[in-house]
């Protein structure tokens, strides 16, 4: 439960955040999937227009709130949700630019680790490297759930970076030589913050273009066309 407690870019005025929150970049594919999986909705938050909702899923509750684009927007929204209003398990559903051969438009990764060329880390102040990774409980789950439903899925690393338009065009294929399977822009601080306050994590990513391969989707098909990776989300509740 929420009670009354609020912050600068959290105002629930009293409604419920369930303790399992989906996290997808576009504040408007959070409403995509309150529209069309949740039933009984109610809509907690709309700061900033970065909306979120609370509703049931197969007769849990279950939330849905929209994060931005890139490592200090999902830092702030999932670090409130996760030490302001209790959320347990963040699950981040977004797209991400494929860098390996075998990958497709539209397959699945689920991101078992999250390389960054983020400095988020330093906060820390750790005395050497962190590697952020999903928390194994909810990864195990996802895949078994998978597995269930027939759906192939990739389990890796990926990269989350800071930069979109990268100046250095060598980048994308250092990253492929040692593994990466695609580049998104969030998961590593979702990870940090999870990590840092004891509670699960995991990100759920569409391959929505291709690097090498020249391929993309549109917008409209990022924001409304990613059932399969939501029906593992959802599931997870």
């Amino acid at each position: 439960m929420t009670e009354h407690k609020q912050t600068a870019h959290i105002n629930p005025e009293g409604k419920e955040i369930a303790e399992t929150v989906l996290l997808p970049g576009d504040p408007l594919r959070a409403k995509f999937i309150a529209d069309n999986y949740l039933e009984d909705v109610v809509q907690f938050n709309s700061v900033r227009n970065m909306f979120g909702y609370t509703g049931t899923y197969n007769g849990k509750k279950i939330s849905v709130m929209g994060t931005g684009m890139g490592v200090p927007s999902i830092g702030i929204y999932s670090w409130e949700l996760i030490n302001i209003f209790g959320v347990k398990n963040l699950i981040r559903v977004g797209s991400c630019g494929a860098l390996q051969d075998d990958l497709n438009l539209y397959d699945i990764i689920f991101a078992m680790g999250a390389s960054t060329n983020s400095n988020y880390v330093s906060q820390y102040n750790l005395p050497g490297h962190y590697a952020p990774v999903a928390s194994y409980e909810l990864l195990e789950k996802a895949k078994n759930i998978a597995d269930e439903q027939g759906q192939t899925v990739h389990v890796g690393n990926v990269l989350t970076s800071d930069t979109f338009y990268n100046a250095d065009e060598t980048a994308a294929k250092k990253w492929s030589d040692i593994g990466i399977l695609g580049i998104e822009m969030e998961a590593a601080a979702l990870y940090m913050n999870a990590a840092a306050a004891g509670v699960n994590a995991l990100t759920i990513l569409t391959v929505s273009d291709h690097v090498f391969k020249q391929e993309e989707t549109t917008a409209d098909e990022r924001q409304n066309s990613f059932t399969k990776m939501m029906d593992i989300a959802l599931n997870l509740a």
